[in-house]
């Protein structure tokens, strides 16, 4: 069979059986799967042997890069061992206490314990769990409303996805849940007023969550979730004393603070958490997944404070044993791969490599785009960033392109041809910058001359599409 015969079949195999998440089912059938079948490094390649930059750690996971041997040795290991057993009514095995171990050393604030599952959604489903039970411990059943933020990306299981402030992933699945909230995120682009000053922004952000806390009830609102950094939202960083001005709201009206580290975990800021980076003094759970283990295994785990979990424990007295749980919770394998993976992290010093490379990128990012005449605004900050397109056609003033233009699309479809795995995100015409921290500075500047091309293409598109003119 030859290479072509054989991604031919492999396509139409994908066609016929494979269910794509967040892919239209009806254009599924009529297109052309890209099949990747190897990796290494920063470099995929697919079924018809063509080779990417993989621009984005796979969704901005894949932080060691791929291929590494250190890590399939350290499963094939471990699975001889021990391939599985399970964690509940108190059993254990080894290599989840000597992760637990090593997670609540490193984390910020006071931590106490890790609760493991299997990927950021169903951590975060296990965080409001934890919220509500932890209030209905200190009798005060009502508090259980969630507080998240527009744009904040947190999973798709049902209440993930209901905390996940995208309407594309509410429509059609009756979400959000009623007691869920979203207040305005730190996008200065569209919700700063011309002129705003850091503090003054930080003010309306922290004033808008007040606000709402008081409109629903204080004793109503259980918890706020806020990523570091907004990713699939659009790489939104919060201006200097957000996280700190937020911080005091919370503590005012007792509500709890769920840092979700899915992607900011484990050096994608340049800092071991994005807590670090992003001033977050005092969290009270914090969710970890994509970086623990790269993405070389599916894990999650919830970190939990010893102020949250001195109540868990007054509740064994009332609710008896705490009745969550799944299979695959604390898996042995899992669990020695993320510590194979912190090892890499520490003896190849890539939390440092990505806060050296993230500085190269940004000044890249800066030079390509910042005289463009599509480009809103370039964001980011340690080894993430991003581009946003906007239409500056009507007066010099900014304004979103109609998303049936699918601009960002268009932009990250050429890369892709070209070569170069970049993302549009879904809220609006921005375009993300991920790559796994073993990349090197010749490619992070491919990656970006790459976007570069395929920004101004289409620009020349919409052009002649009469979309678009010159300001």
């Amino acid at each position: 069979m030859t290479l072509a015969n054989y991604a031919d079949e492999l396509e139409d195999l994908d066609r016929r059986y494979v269910f794509h998440p967040f892919t239209s089912p009806s254009d599924q059938a009529g297109s052309s799967p890209r099949i990747i079948v190897a990796g290494k490094g920063a470099v995929l390649r697919d079924s018809r042997d063509k080779e990417y930059i993989d621009c984005m750690a796979g969704l901005w996971c894949a932080n060691v890069g791929y291929g590494r041997a250190e890590l399939a040795e350290c499963m094939k290991e471990q699975t001889l061992k021990l391939s599985y057993y399970h964690s509940f009514i108190g059993m254990g095995t080894d290599t989840p206490a000597l992760l637990s171990e090593k997670l609540v050393k490193m984390a910020p604030g006071r931590m106490s314990k890790v609760f493991f599952g299997n990927s950021g959604s169903d951590a975060n489903d296990t965080q409001v769990k934890l919220v509500w039970y932890y209030n209905n411990v200190r009798g005060q059943p009502l508090k259980k409303k969630i507080i998240a933020r527009k744009r904040g990306y947190h999973g798709v299981t049902v209440m993930a996805a209901s905390l996940t402030g995208f309407e594309g992933m509410h429509k059609g699945f009756d979400l959000p849940l009623p007691m869920v909230r979203h207040v305005k995120p730190p996008h200065r682009l569209w919700e700063a007023e011309p002129g705003m000053s850091d503090a003054d922004f930080v003010k309306l952000l922290a004033d808008d969550l007040e606000k709402t806390i008081l409109a629903e009830g204080p004793d109503t609102v259980a918890a706020f979730i806020a990523e570091p950094v907004q990713g699939a939202g659009g790489v939104i960083v919060p201006p200097k004393g957000y996280f700190a001005a937020i911080q005091q709201v919370l503590k005012k009206h007792d509500v709890l603070l769920i840092v979700d580290e899915v992607i900011s975990g484990f050096g994608r800021l340049g800092t071991t958490f994005g807590c670090e980076a992003m001033n977050i003094v005092e969290p009270d759970l914090i969710t970890v997944a994509k970086g623990i283990t790269s993405a070389y295994v599916p894990l999650s785990g919830v970190l939990v404070s010893e102020k949250v979990w001195a109540t868990l424990v007054e509740g064994s007295a009332k609710y008896g044993p705490f009745g969550h749980g799944f299979t695959y919770s604390a898996h042995p394998v899992a669990a020695a791969v993320a510590l194979e993976n912190l090892a890499l992290l520490e003896k190849d010093r890539l939390i440092q490599r990505a806060a050296d490379l993230g500085r190269h990128m940004h000044a890249g990012l800066a030079k390509a785009f910042k005289d463009h005449p599509l480009v809103g605004e370039i964001r980011g900050t340690g080894l993430i960033g991003a581009v946003e397109f906007v239409d500056k056609s009507r007066g010099g003033r900014s304004v979103p392109f109609d998303p049936q233009l699918k601009v960002g699309t268009r932009i990250s479809k050429r890369a892709f041809e070209d070569g170069v795995i970049v993302r549009a995100l879904p809220a609006a015409d921005t375009v993300a910058f991920s790559p796994p921290f073993v990349t090197t500075e010749a490619q992070v500047d491919r990656c970006i001359e790459t976007a570069r091309r395929a920004a101004d293409a289409v620009m020349d598109e919409l052009v002649r599409e009469r979309q678009w003119k010159a300001a």
